[in-house]
């Protein structure tokens, strides 16, 4: 029968010094105040980090917000449960009698908490680039079929996506002024969102310009607001 050492040496091309942490790392809760929550912790950190340094590097043609999306994508429970899966991980999960009667080895959360776990033991069993190449191998094959970037969408329609997401009343655009030559003219714009009471002003070389610029302008104060 072959052991978990061994098993996680061929799985992981990586074997561990301090069984106690592998150990711990495969502990779920159930079983009692030694298990690997803690670890867990520690793993998520470390894989959100290193996630986000591959598609960085990977993508130098991707924007903040779709290196966000991706990197969300592959750290999000479905994924981690599936990478757990193609490992086996779950048939070595040490679980209380409960979740075992329940089917705990193969439910998504469980499966997703022990694989953040056992990524915090390899890195307190070793150093960062240690724990790097085991997340690289684990994820090799969707980092290597990452989408190409998304077209960025305009301001206008990125505002209005993120009022509609929360339930909210779409913004009203107001020119407000006109000035300069026919040939040179500027278009001065307000917009303003009346249920939050938020508003904006911008200009542009066109009314269509400035009413982008103005919704650039509202929806960085909606997004400085939840940080």
């Amino acid at each position: 029968m072959i052991t978990v050492e061994r098993f996680l040496s061929k799985k992981l091309n990586y074997e561990f010094t301090d069984q106690s942490l592998l150990k711990q790392a495969l502990t779920h809760r159930s079983v009692g105040a030694r298990n690997n929550e803690r670890l867990e912790f520690l793993g998520d950190g470390a894989l959100n980090f290193i996630i986000a340094s591959e598609i960085y590097h990977l993508k130098p043609d991707y924007s903040e917000g779709q290196l966000s999306r991706l990197r969300a994508d592959l750290v999000r429970g479905v994924t981690l449960a599936e990478v757990a899966r193609e490992i086996g991980l779950g048939d070595y999960l040490k679980l209380g009698s409960g979740e075992l009667k329940s089917g705990g080895f193969d439910r998504d959360s469980i499966l997703a908490d022990a694989l953040e776990a056992l990524l915090g033991a390899v890195y307190l069993d070793s150093d960062f680039e240690s724990l790097r190449k085991v997340i690289r191998l684990l994820f090799k094959s969707r980092l290597q079929q990452l989408p190409a970037a998304e077209p960025q969408k305009d301001p206008k329609t990125r505002l209005q996506e993120y009022l509609q997401a929360r339930k909210l009343t779409l913004p009203v655009y107001d020119l407000v002024e006109t000035r300069g030559q026919d040939h040179a003219r500027t278009f001065v714009v307000h917009a303003r969102i009346d249920e939050i009471t938020l508003d904006a002003r911008a200009e542009g070389s066109s009314r269509r310009r400035a009413e982008q610029a103005a919704a650039e302008i509202a929806l960085n104060k909606l997004e400085a607001k939840q940080t």
